[in-house]
């Protein structure tokens, strides 16, 4: 028996020295708050200082040191977010993650986004890229000699920051991620191959009663889709997909592997089908002037709309520095700024200086056509130009791949851009691929972009004016501005580059376009002083990603404008209150009121559903007024029953699998609506409007019956709708999403103020709020240091730390922590010493 004894004082004695080193390892993995560490490249000593609201403070004795110590403090902070998203838009998912991301790293080679960036980043001014420059070798600095252990991410995954090569981050790869930034948020190319998708069985009538244009007016195309594809024949004939050859899957996996390798397989699946697609990728801002304030003064609001992630996108911080100067001569401005940053960029993209406020909400214009390329038969190698036959451009890239080996590529492009449809599988699932070929054109690509150069201006801006001069070198993806300055003056104006299309073009971008034809080719660029704007004659200004352009304007944008619910919202809450001050506009970013919600109301209220439930469901909807309360079961039924609706009305006129492939992405809510108004008996088939609404709601109650029992009263919209922050690659292994996801309840829908945008093409998870308030600020004109914010989890990536999702209860609620640039106390304060020589 003493074996025993001392075999089993040996486990514990174990398990004590494995506990031990975990809380050892725990530690060492914060990042260091206070005291002092020397930095081998600063010029002088920099305070890093953070505030009671977790706010970073940099105040250095030039830019270049600051923005140095922005590049650091990214990368104590948020390392893991660095090194993936880095991988990302490199391509380069898969020396990681193996086979599972293939098709992500596919797309980014095809788009060449680094390839852009580089070119770009040459074009930049000298100014501009020693400030890419500086932000580089702070975050190189911070892993040349790391004052804290890697987070555990890279230690599950084996993975050493920067990748072999030890590239951590190099200055082109923050023009790489301010191009991210644009195909996040810039495109449409997803809606044109949708449109060109659903001609396959629908006539162009019936295709603009589906996607039907923005309310009150025509459909910008004026050509019939549906008989031009015919006419071409661009469509795959009946058959089996080609399907390329399966890579091997990787090579000695565990259970934690698989389980990772699955999730990053429908994350990247998630990725390369959502591409091109900004339809409910919204956000709002408003300002007022002084006539509608209580102080006399400006007040403004932003609340952009991302995709919730764990760490955050954004990383809220200021910097100071006095005016400095390139290393040729150039004056750089003094630096004075406090706000939202993303890790990766060093400055604050939305926030204020000590004189002006703004905010950003996506404009959403077309940039971005796909272009029917023609193959000649004789020759594959070439495609039909407008001058004849010209050979495709090639290109080669090579993908490493975990667990099999490399993947040799030839990517295409043509004079328009790349080949899509050499790497998005589904194109062949539609396309006749021996003939056609589909090409991208998007302005955010072209050498020219200097958006990274604006945000740097915008940082040193004392005025309206001069905010708005510096945003005149921005270019994708083109934002909605709203601005306010201490002297009162407010201003809106749409910012970015937005193509000009010929006359003649009779499909306008909306789908694709044959690219032989030279009327479809872009003719220009619409000038900066022409874009949309708006002086704030009437007292305020707001957008909310819908038409922004007056019935007079004289340029296209796009016809895919968000439906104007939330503006509206926004507009009768404003309109609502004389006098305004923080704390009212504080309501107005709470407001879970969805008009869209009370358009489809009525239907829904007199479906004669004889399922078992339906009268304890229709108490449940009694006095409901499209309030979407987490608290409540009515916007659970109406949620579910819609998604039912959209189901029983579209499937049998497109079919299931086009269904598949474009729900979710947009939720065909516009089309909805009109076609139970005009009682469309097209739509309806083979039974009435009201019928296929109570047929709905059975298939609903059934669903919510079976995942929350049996008694309504008890259905929550918070339990089937929670805000979801989900980390990557750990959000999708059950054992680990429950200590690196962020999961709140949460009140709205896709059209309320406090958006909850859920994705009903999900089948798992229908109704989870993956795309909100990315953040929340307030800015008070009349004393800048009374600003606040919020965001959805905390300042810290480090996944062990109290600061990873300490936000997510109050952002939930709505509320806010102070936005100040200079706080009367500090909580922690770190010295960046230079090291040294």
């Amino acid at each position: 028996m003493a074996w025993m004894k001392r075999t089993a004082l040996g486990l514990v004695a174990a398990a004590l020295l494995a506990g031990a080193g975990a809380a050892v390892y725990v530690q060492r993995s914060f990042a260091q708050l206070d005291g002092s560490i020397a930095v081998a490249g600063l010029g002088n000593a920099v305070q890093v200082r953070r505030d009671g609201a977790d706010v970073t403070h940099i105040r250095a004795q030039s830019p270049q040191d600051a923005w140095f110590s922005m590049g650091y403090v990214h990368a104590q902070e948020r390392t893991w977010q660095l090194e993936f998203n880095r991988r990302v838009m490199h391509g380069q998912l898969s020396e990681v993650f193996g086979p599972a991301t293939v098709e992500t790293d596919k797309l980014m080679r095809s788009l060449d986004i680094m390839g852009a960036a580089r070119r770009q980043y040459a074009g930049l001014p000298l100014y501009a890229r020693e400030a890419l420059q500086a932000y580089s070798r702070g975050i190189q600095a911070f892993h040349n000699n790391r004052p804290q252990a890697l987070p555990p991410e890279f230690h599950v995954l084996g993975v050493k920051p920067g990748g072999a090569q030890g590239a951590v981050w190099e200055p082109e790869d923050s023009v790489g991620w301010a191009l991210m930034m644009a195909l996040d948020l810039g495109g449409n190319w997803g809606n044109e191959f949708a449109r060109l998708s659903v001609a396959r069985t629908l006539d162009t009538e019936r295709l603009w009663q589906l996607m039907p244009p923005y309310p009150g007016e025509p459909p910008a195309a004026s050509a019939d889709l549906a008989a031009l594809y015919r006419q071409l024949g661009v469509f795959r004939a009946g058959g089996a997909v080609p399907v390329a050859a399966a890579l091997p899957p990787e090579r000695h996996e565990g259970p934690l592997s698989r389980q990772i390798s699955a999730g990053m397989l429908a994350w990247a699946d998630e990725l390369t089908r959502n591409a091109g697609t900004n339809e409910g990728k919204g956000s709002n801002n408003w300002v007022l002037a002084g006539t509608r304030t209580v102080s006399g003064k400006p007040l403004l609001a932003n609340d952009p709309h991302l995709g919730l992630s764990a760490p955050a996108i954004w990383y809220f911080a200021g910097m100071q520095a006095p005016a400095g100067q390139a290393s040729d001569g150039t004056p750089i401005a003094a630096i004075d700024v406090v706000g939202a940053t993303l890790p990766g960029l060093p400055f604050v993209v939305l926030g204020r200086t000590n004189r002006v406020a703004w905010g950003f909400t996506n404009t959403g214009p077309d940039v971005q056509d796909l272009y029917l390329e023609q193959i000649n038969p004789a020759d594959p190698s070439q495609y039909r130009t407008p001058q004849g036959w010209a050979p495709f451009m090639v290109r080669e890239e090579t993908i490493r791949i975990k667990g099999a080996p490399d993947l040799e590529l030839k990517l295409r492009s043509t004079r328009h851009g790349p080949v899509l449809s050499d790497v998005q599988k589904v194109h062949a699932e539609v396309l006749d691929l021996g003939k056609y070929v589909l090409a991208l054109r998007w302005s955010a690509l072209d050498a020219d972009n200097q958006t990274v150069l604006a945000g740097l201006q915008t940082n040193q801006a004392q005025s309206v004016d001069e905010l708005f001069e510096g945003l005149s070198h921005y270019h994708s993806p083109m934002q909605s501005v709203v601005a306010a300055d201490d002297q009162g003056r407010i201003r809106f104006k749409a910012v970015g580059r937005v193509p000009l299309r010929d006359p003649a073009n009779d499909i306008r971008g909306v789908a694709p376009s044959p690219g032989w034809d030279a009327r479809y080719d872009w003719t220009g660029w619409l000038p900066y002083a022409q874009t949309p704007e708006d002086d704030g004659a009437k007292g305020w200004v707001a957008t909310a990603n819908q038409r922004i352009t007056a019935p007079d304007y004289t340029h296209y944008l796009t016809q895919d404008w968000a439906l104007p619910y939330r503006y509206e919202r926004i507009e009768q809450l404003i309109g609502a209150t004389e006098k305004h001050d923080a704390n009212s506009m504080q309501t107005i970013h709470s407001d879970v009121t969805s008009l869209a919600t009370r358009r489809l109301l009525p239907h829904l209220l007199q479906a004669q559903s004889t399922h078992p439930l339906a009268a304890a469901a229709q108490v449940q909807l009694k006095g409901f007024d499209g309030v979407m309360d987490a608290n409540a079961a009515a916007p659970l039924v109406f949620a579910a029953w819609t998604d039912e609706l959209a189901r029983g009305l579209i499937i049998p006129r497109i079919g299931e699998d086009r269904f598949a492939a474009t729900y979710g992405k947009r939720d065909y809510r516009a089309g909805i609506e009109r076609m139970l108004e005009r009682n469309d008996p097209w739509w309806c088939q083979p039974t009435t409007c009201a019928e296929q609404s109570a047929a709905a709601l059975g298939r609903a109650l059934d669903r919510l019956q079976a995942a929350y029992g049996a008694d309504p009263a008890q259905w929550r919209w918070g339990a089937a709708h929670p805000a979801l922050s989900a980390h990557r690659p750990f959000g999708n292994v059950a054992a680990l999403a429950r200590y690196f996801d962020v999961s709140v309840p949460s009140h709205g829908d896709s059209y309320t103020v406090n958006v909850g945008q859920y994705n009903a093409g999900e089948a798992k998870g229908t109704f989870v709020n993956r795309h909100a308030a990315s953040l929340r600020a307030v800015y008070d004109l009349a004393d800048l240091e009374q600003s606040r914010f919020i965001y959805q989890t905390g300042q810290s990536g480090l996944v062990f730390s109290p600061r990873y999702r300490d936000m997510s209860s109050a952002w939930a609620q709505t509320g806010y922590r102070a936005l100040q640039r200079s706080p009367a106390n500090w909580v922690h304060q770190l010295t960046l010493a230079p090291a040294a020589k």
